[in-house]
């Protein structure tokens, strides 16, 4: 096992451009980390430089990571070697969330779990779509009044946006989302009295989530203006363009394909809670 430095974690973020889709989410966490986003995550791996399987878990040494909601992520091409990295490598002695992660690894981390006498629950299953190309996008006709309404979020919203997400509403949702908002891509669209009414925005992983219109504004177009602004925007700054929808979710589905993002149909990511 080693831990990446700066050098190589630049070098992993090359290698894991070649595997995509299935390592969107690891590469999106290198992505901020390689170009200075605040993390509290260190990267592991088996061996270097050929590796076979890159984990993120919580930096020990990071003061900040008892602020937010313990997270594992990894990509795996070997089974063997992730069963391994999970028993050694991570520690299975309070409440934390692996997500994004095929669910051809879940029997793995079930029987893993098993080992560790901890409990484990998958609590939602995703699509993972992402934009190949921005010709592909959808670019909805915006008039000059609603133009001149699309802003970007700032820390006066972090209320608004906690209250309104679907994980979110507790103390860890309000600094996660005030984090995101200070370091990571916004939009969002104003009303006449300067107040946000519709946004989006990107997590540390680098995928656009939280989308989200208030019910009196919607049926205005809002959500496509935002995911064609912001799309446009990530892709200019060199940001991966992916966003993960959950199953039930059909209405975001819908959009996101509509708006020319796709999805490579063998691919189906989990987000599983252990030690509840």
């Amino acid at each position: 096992m080693k831990v990446l430095n700066k050098e190589e974690l630049q070098m992993a973020e090359g290698v894991l451009l070649n595997h995509f889709p299935r390592s969107f989410k690891v590469y999106g966490f290198l992505y901020g980390i390689n170009r200075n986003k605040p993390s509290t995550l260190e990267v592991v791996v088996d061996s270097w430089p050929d590796f076979k399987v890159i984990l993120l878990r919580p930096d020990p040494k990071n003061k900040h990571s008892q602020d937010f909601t313990k997270k594992v992520s990894f990509y795996s091409r070997d089974e063997e070697v992730l069963r391994k990295m999970l028993r050694e490598e991570v520690d299975w002695s309070a409440y934390f969330l692996i997500g994004g992660f095929d669910f051809s690894h879940s029997l793995t981390i079930k029987e893993v779990s098993s080992e560790k006498k901890v409990n484990n629950r998958g609590f939602t299953s995703v699509h993972l779509l992402y934009l190949s190309d921005l010709s592909c996008l959808l670019t909805p006709d915006i008039d000059s009044q609603l133009k001149t309404r699309i802003s970007s979020l700032n820390l006066s919203h972090v209320d608004k946006v906690n209250k309104t997400w679907k994980f979110g509403g507790d103390k860890k949702g309000y600094r996660n989302i005030k984090n995101l908002i200070s370091n990571f891509p916004t939009c969002c669209i104003m009303d006449t009295q300067g107040e946000p009414v519709a946004w989006i925005l990107v997590y540390d992983y680098c995928a656009l989530g939280m989308l989200y219109t208030l019910p009196e504004h919607r049926g205005k177009g809002y959500a496509k203006v935002l995911i064609s602004t912001m799309a446009k925007k990530l892709h200019a700054e060199g940001f991966p363009v992916y966003c993960f929808i959950e199953e039930d979710n059909l209405v975001s589905y819908k959009l996101f394909q509509n708006m020319g993002f796709t999805e490579d149909d063998s691919y189906r990511a989990l987000w599983f809670e252990l030690n509840f």
